[in-house]
């Protein structure tokens, strides 16, 4: 009974040195029932922030969710900001595409200085942003990612097309200050939507994403990115970012390029705290 006891007092005392309350008759886990409600808090703020919204072609639908600038006039004009998710998110319940990158967009300093209309589409379980052949390495255990060129956009790049379209008819929408940006597959999407619409974006931010580098030709001089990727990526490889940088810059653009050294597939946590990022990106306009 004796050893028990002292190994009992043993792992309270350790307990209570990372930051648990613990008595000798029960353990009352605050940190992680903070956690906890603090998750859940941001969430909420998520869902409810963000408006629900859909576009429909068809017989085919995107949903997407918009944050408007606070104290929104309809008067005015606004920059509109797209971000594209990752294969992960896809689906249609209209929430998972909010899982990255919000917080940044939710911030009450980033709102009051960065007024702008942000937008999170979701793409469909079975589509992709970008027309990329997904090729399964059973050696490895990894994927081979094969881009294409000139071919058709996919179904949810289309509908993506057509959602813009319908944004650049709004009177409140600045069509000089159009931007994107998106991570992994959205990464992917990035590029290539600029190289559809290169008279559109005024910047673009791409992170942990790939493009096949003749399409650099396209948008090179006329849309400014910033690359994003981490060099440990197990998923998309960073040779796909400076494959691109180097094509970009090979065709006369001046691209910028952020390669994260310790990081591996989640860079967008550094990319979306990079505090120039929303400084650079506003700095261009068509």
């Amino acid at each position: 009974m004796k050893i028990k006891l002292i190994v009992k007092n043993q792992i309270i005392g350790l307990l209570n040195q990372i930051g648990f309350y613990v008595s000798k008759s029960k353990i009352i886990i605050i940190p992680l029932m903070m956690l906890f409600t603090f998750t859940t808090l941001l969430f909420a703020q998520k869902t409810t922030s963000f408006d629900r919204g859909s576009f429909i072609k068809k017989n085919d639908t995107l949903p997407y969710r918009i944050l408007f600038p606070l104290n929104f006039d309809a008067s005015k004009k606004y920059p509109l900001i797209f971000v594209l998710h990752g294969s992960g998110e896809r689906g249609n319940n209209n929430e998972d595409q909010l899982k990255y990158g919000t917080e940044l967009f939710l911030k009450d300093s980033i709102r009051k200085n960065y007024p702008a209309i942000v937008i999170y589409p979701q793409c469909a379980s079975k589509s992709y942003w970008s027309n990329v052949l997904i090729e399964n390495n059973y050696a490895t255990g990894s994927k081979n990612y094969v881009y294409t060129s000139g071919e058709a956009p996919t179904t949810a790049m289309k509908l993506l097309l057509g959602l813009l379209d319908s944004f650049l008819e709004k009177p409140f929408v600045d069509k000089a200050k159009i931007y994107v940006g998106g991570l992994s597959m959205g990464g992917m999407g990035t590029f290539e939507i600029i190289g559809r619409r290169p008279n559109i974006f005024a910047a673009a931010f791409p992170i942990c994403g790939g493009d096949n580098t003749q399409n650099a030709l396209k948008f090179a001089k006329k849309v400014p990115v910033w690359i994003f990727h981490g060099k440990k990526d197990s998923v998309v490889p960073y040779t796909h970012s400076e494959a691109m940088f180097q094509a970009i810059r090979f065709v006369g653009g001046k691209p910028r390029y952020t390669l994260y050294p310790n990081d591996d597939h989640n860079c967008w946590t550094e990319a979306f705290a990079e505090p120039n990022l929303l400084p650079w990106l506003f700095s261009f306009s068509k």
